[in-house]
């Protein structure tokens, strides 16, 4: 199935911690029914979503997500990306 025919969903992240030192960003994503804790290490390029349960649909736009706004989220801040995927 074509991407431009799957379902979006948007997702909000809350950034709960940042620290530029250790090279991390922690927080909490929530899209449709599902809610997931996250730890990235932006140094070693690890993301760490837990529980696992929809974790397959999160973790990779979830990743790109990160990548492209790591230099903008702020701890306490409230984010929102898309997700084409059928939840």
């Amino acid at each position: 199935m074509s991407s431009k025919y799957l379902p979006e969903t948007i997702a909000n992240v809350r950034i709960t911690q940042h620290s530029w030192q250790l090279g991390t960003i922690e927080g909490e994503v929530s899209a449709g029914e599902f809610v997931w804790e996250f730890y990235w290490c932006f140094r070693r390029g690890e993301l760490v979503v837990k529980p696992s349960m929809g974790r397959a649909l999160i973790q990779e736009p979830l990743g790109r997500f990160l990548e492209q706004q790591d230099y903008k989220l702020e701890p306490g801040g409230d984010y929102a990306f898309t997700i084409r995927a059928q939840l």
